[in-house]
């Protein structure tokens, strides 16, 4: 546990090959420690390492790790793969605690005997090491930053544009085997504003594992969900132990890539992955809890819904929407995702019924479940709807589709529900439809208030899912009420 916080709280961290070059990864990497530094988000010691140098932005270069004075705790190389089992060596005198490997050309392009080299001496020297042909990590709260993408491009027109924006703190950890992948994790959720705990990047994962970076994420107090990429899973046994003891404890969502023949392929010329059967990645992650993801779309959807809302108690779902297409949407996808929709409970019905008879809520309107609640859709009636569904206690979550087209929405249903879903501990998603202004506006609202919101209905019904799949195995664990209570207990309070 000690020796992989260090990746993410190191005293002091050297680059070797940091460089003046705007253009090499090395000067990317040390800008982005130095700038953090100067903010006073980074408050541990940096050193350029680079035998042409005497200076790079400011700070003394040296021209190796033993020239340091001080002591070094984390240590990023981005050179050449044929010199880095020298400086291995020399990362071992030096007392060395952690390497973060960026240098690719090891396992992943057959050089195997480089890579168990490196291995070999960390293992001696007691070194714990991220890589090789990786990203590394990202911690926004310690200002720890390998990532070699400038946050700001100058285009071919002189424009200076916003490349690769870093995410704010948040309650999902990224683990990922590929680099690629985790930048556009990392791009997609700035986008959507969802922030991030951790970030790990494992590459070849010649050293450090999934396995251990899941227990130790299991103790990060800032880390609610963690969202797992892979390509292949070396130590099976191990990640199916550990996984099911973090599982019980948080929620993992695994993308796990190289399905087919072709894909497989393609993962051992990317991180040197071996392909085994998809049928066993399927039933050990059934096994241990973990929530697999079909695809991009649903990996990040689940960890978004996980993150923000309780899981449900049961799968009987009750929706709640404005018009009548995305409502029989919504319940198709839940009832073909295994979710059932069943009609409300008499006294549920009745409840609506009165409302209806006393002109509350519109004449015409369908209130078995779903509720169809037309056009004709005030605030107040979303309101009165989302507080009737929530009560019945039939009722194990809420699916929520209000489209921001109709007239008489002011967008305030949207804080009143938020309001009221706090009162119960049962989860509710949203979706509204469309790409316009309006539709941003209204799911950038529903977010910043704790309910995960999504673009279709298929998407909040597979949201649905995740949380109705992870309540079942909670319950099944007998761990249900604890987590659920935590979870209540430690829910960010949304303005």
């Amino acid at each position: 546990m000690e020796k992989l916080d260090v990746f993410y709280n190191p005293r002091s961290v050297a680059v070797i090959g940091a460089s003046k070059n705007i253009d090499k990864a090395g000067h990317v990497i040390f800008k982005n420690f130095a700038e953090n530094k100067r903010r006073g988000v980074f408050r541990g010691e940096i050193y350029p390492i680079n035998p042409n140098e005497e200076n790079i932005l400011g700070f003394r270069c040296y021209p190796s790790i033993t020239e340091v004075p001080g002591e070094i705790e984390l240590l990023v190389i981005v050179v050449p793969a044929r010199i880095v089992p020298e400086i291995m060596k020399e990362a071992v005198n030096k007392k060395v605690r952690a390497i973060v490997i960026i240098s690719s050309g090891f396992g992943e392009v057959g050089n195997k005997e480089l890579e168990d080299q490196v291995v070999r001496i960390a293992r001696k020297g007691g070194i714990r090491v991220l890589g090789p042909n990786c990203l590394g990590v990202y911690y926004s709260k310690s200002g720890v930053d390998t990532l070699f993408l400038p946050e700001t491009k100058i285009l071919a027109t002189g424009d200076e544009i916003i490349a690769t924006p870093r995410p704010m703190l948040g309650e999902i950890a990224i683990v990922t085997q590929s680099g690629a992948f985790g930048v556009a994790a990392l791009d997609y959720l700035t986008g959507r504003q969802i922030g991030i705990s951790k970030f790990a990047s494992f590459g070849n994962k010649c050293d450090v594992t999934e396995a251990e970076m899941l227990h130790y994420l299991s103790y990060d107090e800032e880390t609610k969900v963690i969202l797992l990429y892979v390509e292949d899973i070396k130590a099976g046994r191990e990640f199916l132990r550990i996984a099911k003891k973090v599982s019980l404890k948080k929620p993992i969502v695994a993308l796990k890539a190289g399905r087919s023949n072709a894909g497989a392929r393609a993962a051992a010329s990317h991180t040197g992955a071996i392909a085994g059967s998809d049928r066993i990645y399927d039933a050990a992650f059934e096994q241990a809890g973990v929530r697999r993801a079909k695809d991009m779309e649903d990996f990040f959807d689940s960890g978004k819904a996980l993150a923000m809302q309780p899981p449900a108690v049961g799968n009987n779902i009750g929706v709640l929407t404005d018009a009548g297409g995305p409502g029989i949407l919504a319940v198709d996808e839940c009832e073909l995702g295994g979710l059932t929709v069943k009609r409300f409970s008499q006294e549920t019905i009745q409840e609506f019924q009165r409302l209806k008879s006393e002109g509350v809520l519109p004449k015409f309107a369908s209130t078995t479940n779903p509720v169809d609640l037309t056009g004709s859709v005030t605030d107040e009636m979303f309101e009165i709807a989302a507080e009737i569904m929530f009560r019945d206690p039939e009722v194990h979550g809420i699916i929520l589709l209000g489209l921001h087209h109709l007239p008489a929405l002011r967008e305030k249903y949207i804080d009143e529900v938020a309001k009221i879903s706090g009162k119960y501990r049962k989860p509710i998603v949203a979706c509204d439809i469309g790409e316009t202004e309006m539709a941003l506006y209204t799911r950038f609202r529903f977010d910043k208030l704790g309910i995960p919101s999504y673009s279709s209905p298929e998407d909040a019904a597979r949201a649905m899912k995740s949380l109705v799949r992870y309540g079942a195995y909670l319950k099944k664990n007998k761990c249900f009420e604890n987590y659920t209570e935590e979870f209540l207990k430690k829910k960010r309070k949304y303005p």
